[in-house]
């Protein structure tokens, strides 16, 4: 559908002179005001495909030219690419809801803490106990399988899903350990004002054990809160770390002399490969089947192998080292990076635990 452009050659937006059917300052289209209905979605779609288009415009060199976007991108050729920053958001969002997915399934209550091997494993170190009678033994076994969830049936143990194993089950999930041996958390204050100050536990021992006692009392269960924040903030979490990633960047690469933000616009594209890589493994995943483990096995060692080659060549041609030194400086690279993510994990794990009652 044809547009209607304006005869007038003011910019409605900024008021600049224009020369051309686009303002040379705001980038607005001079198009008519009153456009009708058709003219309208038409705007509008075009506006759209041109987003697609650029997308899987970029979607080749992305995936099958290591590098290449960044060193475009650092060389002024953007048009033609989707931005770095909108790619990352728009990758990142649709790998995370598949990871999400993947993993959200029915909550099982029954499942016991121990597997039927490792009990197994625990019963045969019962039997060669040489001080117990054959009748204790057989006892402390009983008991063994019974507290790991299981039941005897046509005398073989089976998982129990009676509804003491859930109670059993639903109660020692809550259950926090405070570094105390007191029962309350009023009677392990009293019982610290009693004793000399310097023998007095610190600020943070005492705001453990009133977290862990809070815990228990409200029955909050502590491995499910925890999972639903990494599940809610592990995208905002890889999204901070991009910044460090690139600091990171700097630091090993720091005879560069290239700028922050040049690390940056890598650190994005090797992000939106490494997700866009892993989400097309994920939907691989959905479409085998479950009996497939060897296939499944194989496809993980494959992804791993074909994003350590990637970051391989992506960072010899942006950062033009040779091959050993890019080796070394990946090894040293990767140990920074991990140690970043362990500790942003463990705070964020820190910091759901000091909220959650």
């Amino acid at each position: 559908m044809k547009k209607h452009y304006r005869h007038e050659n003011d910019c409605l937006n900024c008021g600049a002179a224009l020369q051309g059917k686009y303002c040379h300052v705001c980038g607005q289209e001079n198009l008519e005001i009153k456009e009708t209905f058709g003219h309208m979605m038409n705007h509008a779609i075009s506006d759209y495909f041109h987003f697609d288009h650029q997308f899987f415009h970029t979607l080749k060199p992305l995936l099958f030219k290591p590098g290449y976007l960044t060193n475009e991108y650092m060389a002024g050729r953007r048009a033609q690419y989707l931005h770095p920053v909108k790619m990352y958001i728009f990758i990142s969002l649709v790998y995370f809801l598949l990871v999400f997915q993947q993993k959200s399934g029915p909550v099982q209550i029954n499942q016991p803490p121990g597997s039927l091997k490792e009990i197994a494993k625990a019963a045969d170190q019962i039997n060669h106990t040489p001080y117990l009678s054959a009748q204790a033994k057989k006892k402390s076994i009983n008991e063994l399988y019974l507290d790991g969830g299981y039941k005897m049936e046509n005398n073989h143990w089976v998982i129990d899903t009676s509804r003491k194993a859930r109670q059993r089950a639903e109660e020692n999930k809550h259950v926090v350990n405070p570094s105390t041996s007191d029962t309350t958390y009023e009677e392990y204050m009293a019982n610290q004002q009693k004793l000399p100050e310097a023998k007095r536990d610190g600020w943070f021992e005492r705001y453990y054990n009133q977290k862990a006692f809070a815990i228990n009392t409200q029955k909050i269960d502590l491995v499910e809160t925890i999972e639903d924040s990494l599940k809610h903030n592990f995208p905002k979490m890889m999204f901070l770390l991009l910044p460090l990633f690139a600091l990171i960047l700097m630091v090993t690469f720091y005879r560069s002399k290239k700028f922050y933000v040049e690390h940056l616009i890598y650190a994005f594209h090797l992000h939106c490969f490494i997700f866009l890589f892993l989400s097309i493994i994920l939907l691989v995943e959905f479409i085998v089947p479950a009996t497939w483990k060897t296939f499944n096995g194989w496809l993980a060692f494959a992804a791993v192998i074909a994003i350590l080659w990637y970051v391989y060549k992506s960072l010899r041609v942006v950062y033009h080292r040779s091959r050993w030194r890019t080796i070394f400086k990946m090894i040293g690279m990767y140990l920074m990076y991990f140690l970043s993510f362990l500790v942003c994990i463990s705070l964020l794990v820190m910091i759901t635990i000091f909220t959650a009652a």
